[in-house]
């Protein structure tokens, strides 16, 4: 996976707990990450058969020439939001001024901050900075030491919520012009071409497992914290799936099958 468990790996859990993987002669081991970009440099090394990593970050890695190739799309919206409390009343971009803003350098965001900037009209003068990693980022939040953060608006959102009590709001990337396609699963070419077949079971398997998430958010983050009881709190994980759902698709995509990304949106 891209990350330490959160909502947007339920659906793999429900997939194993009832055996859409199994059925399809698929033994999964599904394994934390510790971000898209060691993800990507495991499945390039082929130490994992596949991963679950943020496709811009793969492209970059891929275009330095590294033998990766995203088989699946499964947000096809970009989560990528700028998110703090409710209670601070930043809704739009302009209520960023003045504030002071967490990141984390390297990251997918803090690569994509300086466009949302520049498609808002924002400047870095506008507002402080304040650097650390996942963690000391989302505590900055928690503890009052800066407004808001750059995260995920079905993960940090949650996380701060469960630590403080307090509702959240996240100004979407997307609804200011700036929308890549995100999470998807990541093959070694050499795998693509030497195990096609499972490739296809597996994108098979995890449509399935997908599609059941979305009619039962309930039962893929339970079984998700059956299988890891440290994943989370079970209300906010549920609430957390429930925000994901909708970014399985795009507008040239509604009403299509997880997964399935359009050209215009890849290009």
């Amino acid at each position: 996976l891209n990350w330490y468990l959160y909502s947007e790996h339920a659906p793999f859990f429900l997939g194993k707990k009832r055996g859409y993987y199994d059925q399809e002669g698929i033994d999964l081991d599904i394994q934390e990450g510790r971000g898209s970009g060691p993800t990507i440099q495991a499945v390039a090394a082929r130490s994992v058969t596949l991963g679950y990593a943020d496709v811009p970050t793969m492209i970059k890695v891929a275009a330095k020439g590294a033998p990766v190739r995203a088989i699946g799309v499964a947000l096809q919206t970009s989560a990528m939001s700028a998110i703090g409390l409710t209670e601070k009343n930043m809704k739009t971009p302009a209520d960023i001024k003045g504030k002071t803003v967490a990141v984390t350098p390297g990251d997918s965001m803090s690569q994509i901050w300086p466009l949302f900037l520049q498609k808002t009209g924002l400047k870095d003068t506008d507002f402080k900075t304040v650097s650390g990693d996942a963690q000391t980022k989302l505590n900055a939040v928690i503890n009052g030491q800066a407004d808001l953060l750059l995260g995920y608006l079905m993960d940090q959102t949650m996380r701060i919520t469960d630590a403080t009590g307090k509702p959240t709001y996240a100004i979407r990337f997307a609804d200011y012009g700036v929308n890549l396609v995100s999470s998807g699963v990541i093959a070694h070419r050499d795998t693509l071409r030497d195990k096609a077949d499972l490739m296809k079971r597996f994108m098979r398997a995890s449509t399935r497992a997908f599609e059941e998430s979305v009619k039962e958010p309930d039962a893929a983050v339970d079984a998700m914290l059956e299988a890891n009881a440290k994943a989370g709190k079970r209300d906010t994980l549920i609430a957390g799936l429930k925000l994901t759902a909708p970014l399985y698709s795009a507008p040239d995509t509604k009403g299509g099958r997880p997964f399935r990304v359009s050209p215009k949106d890849m290009a």
